[in-house]
């Protein structure tokens, strides 16, 4: 019997080893999934809980929950992996797992130990980050309490997951603050290692003009150096500062320490993968989703999505000995809280920057690209309710994977 081990039961993960054990002969293939943990998290939802919008129930299930019986489902930590031997050493009781075909999952974590001083003495007094379950959770408490000051979001170096995440955390602020009566209490300052709001014009143009709007300061090119947590300041590499009462930190994301100790990953510890076929580039029977990989898209859910049936038809047609046809175009879609009960929504790929228009339908939408819109907002919230009852029940979403110009404004002054 022939196996396939899937690293990882995140968002990417347990998709993937659910659209594969569907597929393959089960007298000729066992699937197994491996994974640290025994909780499944929507990681969109960490957004929320500063600001006490969701309880921690709304975002944490067991992974249990979403794995047929037919795959063999291992909670281990990866000791190593050795793609040239065809095998996988488990810390778990020393277990060694043998396969025909590799899938790897494991996803991105912060280090925030990467940043002089950032995980010290401030860490959780006045320092928090928002991309893990833990900080996220321990925000809340913090601003119920909080009188105001300068409240710095940073994002140390890129690439990180979900590149809007801390524009979102923003916009919730300022509307959270607003709501509170204590506004002109509180100044926020986004200092960020990009040149503008986000990555391409149009959208960096609007997204950096509700920045504007909303009175929000960006500090643009701040490569973050080094926190001192003792004088509530943060220093760029070119010398400038950014006193802080309060600050947020999005730490250097970085793919996980089994792909390090592998040497099977780039610096960052993504592994360098097609960003085509999503084929590692390096060994022929293993192939890289999610935000493990190094291609050049967000690192998101509806990323996956998107991916899922590329990976599982080039694999497919692997296995088989034939030729692979399936290119993934980088396509991803991404909603933006804004605040207010209003959102953004910005679709694109490798080649076509986010413009504006309409989506899914062209022209009747009902969602609007590059604008703010309640529905656009809903869209944000019932996301999650797809995620948990479709996406990882194996519930196909009726979204085209590929992406389309249909219904984009493509001839658009900045």
């Amino acid at each position: 019997m022939k196996t396939l081990l899937i690293l990882g039961a995140g968002t990417a993960g347990t998709m993937v080893a659910r659209k594969m054990s569907d597929r393959l002969d089960s007298h000729d293939w066992k699937v197994i999934l491996v994974d640290k943990d025994e909780n499944h998290y929507y990681q969109p939802g960490f957004l929320f809980l500063p600001f006490g919008r969701y309880r921690p129930d709304q975002v944490i299930k067991p992974k249990r929950h979403f794995i047929p019986n037919k795959i063999e489902f291992v909670i281990s930590d990866i000791e190593l992996i050795e793609p040239a031997a065809n095998r996988v050493k488990l810390t778990r009781e020393n277990r060694v797992i043998d396969y025909d075909y590799l899938i790897i999952a494991t996803g991105v974590n912060i280090h925030p130990e990467e940043t002089e001083g950032l995980k010290g003495a401030g860490w959780h007094k006045n320092i928090f980050d928002f991309y893990t379950y833990e900080g996220a959770s321990a925000i809340h408490p913090f601003l119920e309490k909080w009188q105001g000051g300068r409240l710095v979001m940073n994002v140390v170096e890129n690439p990180i997951k979900c590149p809007v995440a801390p524009l979102e955390f923003l916009f919730l602020a300022d509307d959270y603050f607003t709501r509170r009566g204590m506004r002109n209490k509180v100044e926020l300052v986004y200092a960020t290692p990009l040149s503008g709001a986000f990555t391409k014009p149009k959208s960096a143009k609007a997204l950096g003009d509700i920045l504007t709007k909303k009175n929000i300061q960006l500090e643009t090119d701040f490569m973050a150096s080094e926190v001192d947590a003792g004088k509530n300041i943060l220093r760029s590499y070119d010398e400038r500062e950014i006193p802080y009462d309060l600050l947020i930190t999005v730490p250097v994301n970085k793919g996980a320490d089994v792909i390090g100790r592998s040497g099977m990953g780039d610096d960052l510890n993504f592994v360098p993968t097609d960003k085509f076929s999503l084929q590692s580039k390096n060994w022929p029977n293993i192939w890289v989703m999610g935000d493990a990989t190094n291609i050049p898209t967000s690192k998101a859910g509806a990323v996956v999505h998107f991916q899922l049936e590329y990976v599982v038809e080039n694999m497919l047609a692997h296995m088989a000995g034939e030729e692979m046809h399936a290119n993934f175009d980088g396509h991803a879609s991404c909603y933006i809280e804004s605040g207010f009960n209003k959102g953004i929504l910005i679709d694109f790929n490798y080649d076509v920057e986010p413009l504006p228009g309409t989506y899914p339908i062209p022209g009747l939408g009902p969602f609007s690209l590059l604008k703010e819109t309640t529905i656009n907002h809903w869209g944000k919230l019932f996301f999650r309710y797809m995620y948990w009852y479709m996406m990882m029940q194996g519930i196909d979403i009726p979204l085209p994977s590929a992406f389309s110009l249909a219904g984009k404004q493509q001839s658009v002054p900045l």
